[in-house]
């Protein structure tokens, strides 16, 4: 496999600018944002010249590695500190540092009048250099250090305003559900180790037929719990709407395009594993399905554009988790919508940032309304992302989720009927929340509460995500093109190796999957066309008010998991403070008696020191005595 000196850069530059920011301190204020932004913008420059360069070799020796030490050498087992740059790391990698630099720059101006904003760009960069070294990684546990690199700077970047409650509150909580997931990923790094004597990818690949069906089943089984925190899947996705307390930059980079795929990502790098592991494999599809719909109803009841966002962002993860239990082909598909949702959701996220920004912070959307006359540019390029997302075509949308509910139905039978009217009954509740957010947003009576108008964001803020509406438009187009990403991954996931009989012709999945689009969309314009004030009487069903509270996923987490967990921590303490802490307070207060008795034998008397002598001569005396007889 041929070698390259600059992929260690990819990870090395804005690490060092993150450490440069943070030491720096209040001298690198004036000078921080520019620092980071150029950073963000050299790795990316890096990442096109290592695509151009991958391109130019023939298919069978694109990838390339680059080894750094050797990190973990115990007998037969070595570990190297090693970066794989192949088809699908550079994907994520070009994603990472393409749609991070556009943010930076919108981040320039969002966070101008913040006194932090130095420190807001030490975090970014270290995201960046973090999520770099996970897709980078050649072995699970180079790329476990990144994915825990990602946990750490999320939370950061999450809680960067933690002088508020509510917002280091939702920090910790995205901190404490991750863990969660990163436990599943430890375990299968374990099991592997024990299966395998290795934890590289390619060790892993070419042994793979020697592994036990279980043994395959349980690593996939742990893989799947790690995706589900990283990707906020179910049932570890209640932190994902809480954590739209950070800056509206983090949301869009973490939330958005690049942190929420790492479970993506995952999956699709072990393809080896799930494709012998079916027990493995059927519930990555029963998690991508319920997810799927989990989200699209939450977001249909939610009135804080950031969190309604949220919302589609899990459920449209969902659509990706659920594509790469679709087999080779499914994790071609799984990674175009990826990359097409990356363009679309950071525009509409930037989008919100920008309507907030005009709107003096407000997030209720209720509270909204008229928008887009004063705003034409936002409104504008958030309608591009919103026709991407329905799937309008031929917007971006149109071309990666309709090749996922194709590819469901062509499963076949009972399951393949289930996952296709789960993945076109998710279409369609897109469709209505994403018409409710645009037409509550943009459209209707002006219903804000104070006199000033909203006016356009800055250009610096709008010149991103123009460039990202413009990926909107045109990536669908481009990734399906005489299917160029699904030729482009085959060497990593072998996406022709199998094709499912084609049940339904790609037209009818297309003309199905528009019309309950357009269902969904004008449901919403009937219901919502109306909305006069935020504080219009509105009939709330039991579904809504259920959407509303997240489909009770906090409580259910309360009950099943917070309470029974603090009772258990209550009985365990009560059992180290009357067993373990007993044992040793037993073990003091005999050594204190003991020595509270001794001590009355030093009581200072002259008369009861000679006595003493006296008897212990005597006792002496006597065991002589008794020896010699």
């Amino acid at each position: 496999m041929p070698t390259s000196e600059n992929l260690l850069w990819l990870i090395a530059l804005p690490l060092f600018s993150s450490a440069i920011l943070l030491l720096a301190g209040k001298r690198a204020n004036s000078w921080g944002h520019v620092m980071g932004t150029i950073v963000s913008a050299s790795t990316f420059t890096i990442g096109l010249v290592e695509f151009f360069a991958m391109q130019s070799r023939p298919e069978e020796s694109r990838a390339v590695t680059q080894k750094l030490f050797t990190w973990i050498s115990v007998g037969s087992f070595n570990v190297d500190a090693s970066l794989l740059l192949d088809q699908l790391s550079i994907c994520f990698v070009l994603l990472i540092t393409g749609v991070g630099t556009l943010i930076h720059v919108y981040s320039i101006a969002y966070m101008s009048h913040d006194l932090d904003r130095r420190r807001f760009f030490a975090y970014l960069n270290l995201f960046i250099a973090s999520m770099l070294l996970l897709v980078l990684g050649d072995s699970y546990l180079n790329l476990y250090v990144g994915w825990e690199g990602v946990g750490l700077a999320s939370y950061l970047l999450i809680g960067f305003w933690n002088q508020k409650p509510a917002y280091a509150t939702a920090a910790k909580k995205a901190f404490v559900a991750n863990r969660v997931g990163d436990v599943g990923l430890s375990l299968a790094i374990m099991i592997a180790f024990a299966t395998f004597g290795d934890v590289s990818f390619a060790g892993m690949k070419e042994n793979v037929d020697q592994a036990s069906s279980t043994q395959l089943t349980a690593i996939g089984l742990m893989l799947l719990l790690a995706a589900c925190g990283k990707s906020a899947q179910f049932p570890l996705q209640s932190w994902l709407g809480d954590a739209m307390a950070g800056p509206t930059p983090v949301s869009a980079l973490i939330h958005a395009a690049t942190m929420v795929t790492a479970g993506v990502y995952l999956i699709t790098r072990s393809n080896f594993v799930f494709d012998e592991a079916p027990i493995a494999q059927l519930m990555v599809l029963i998690i991508g399905g319920i997810t799927l719909l989990f989200g699209a109803i939450i977001g249909t009841a939610k009135d804080d554009i950031k969190k309604a966002l949220a919302a589609s962002t899990m459920s449209q993860i969902g659509y990706m988790i659920l594509a790469t239990g679709l087999g080779p082909i499914g994790y071609a598909f799984a990674i175009m919508h990826l990359l097409t949702h990356g363009f679309f959701k950071a525009s509409m996220f930037l989008g919100a940032g920008s309507v907030m920004h005009g709107m003096k912070d407000e997030v209720n959307m209720r509270k909204y309304g008229g928008i887009g006359k004063f705003m034409p540019i936002t409104a504008i390029t958030f309608g591009f992302g919103y026709l991407a997302i329905i799937g309008v075509p031929p917007f971006a949308g149109f071309y990666s989720k309709d090749k996922i509910i194709e590819t469901a139905f062509n499963e076949g039978g009972m399951k393949g009927l289930a996952l296709g009217l789960a993945t076109l009954l998710g279409a369609m509740i897109t469709a209505f929340y994403m018409t409710r957010v645009v037409i509550l947003t943009f459209f209707g009576n002006e219903r804000w509460g104070h006199k000033d108008e909203p006016h356009e964001s800055p250009a610096l803020m709008l010149i991103p995500i123009a460039l990202l509406s413009v990926g909107s438009i045109a990536s669908g187009y481009i990734l399906s093109r005489g299917e160029a990403l699904v030729h482009w991954l085959e060497p990593v996931v072998n996406p022709l190796k199998e094709h499912h009989e084609e049940l339904l012709p790609p037209i009818v999945v297309s003309l199905m999957t528009l019309g309950v689009v357009a269902i969904g969309v004008t449901v919403a314009i009937l219901k919502y066309r109306g909305v006069q004030a935020d504080h219009a009487p509105e009939k709330v069903s039991v579904l809504t008010k259920a959407a509303r509270r997240d489909l009770y996923q906090d409580d259910f987490n309360e009950a099943t998991l917070m309470r029974p967990g603090q009772v258990l921590v209550r009985n365990l303490l009560n059992i180290d403070y009357l067993v373990i802490d007993g044992l040793v307070r037993s073990v003091g207060k005999v050594s204190v008696t003991a020595g509270n008795q001794l001590r009355t034998l030093q009581n200072g008397y002259v008369r009861s020191y000679a006595l003493l002598m006296v008897i212990g001569a005597l006792a002496l005396i006597t065991t002589i005595w008794v020896v010699t007889a």
